[in-house]
């Protein structure tokens, strides 16, 4: 999940994996799978930054995890 910000200020946590597309127009408009849109202040840039900032804390966890001593 990603935090972005609403037109109007407010923010809000979005499931990455369920956008389909993002638009951009003067704001971005990010388009879900279910076809619902939110309009966000974030840029394409940004957003795409934020879903590869998650992405790699989730897989810096999971190596973590999967570490093991050998000695």
């Amino acid at each position: 999940m990603i935090v972005l910000t609403k037109r109007n200020g407010e923010k809000f946590l979005i499931n990455h994996l369920q956008i389909e597309c993002i638009e951009t127009i003067p704001e971005s408009k990010i388009v879900m799978m279910n076809h619902d849109y939110y309009l966000v202040r974030e840029s394409t840039d940004e957003i795409i930054d934020k879903i590869a900032q998650y992405n790699a804390k989730v897989q810096d966890i999971h190596r973590e995890i999967t570490i093991e001593d050998r000695r």
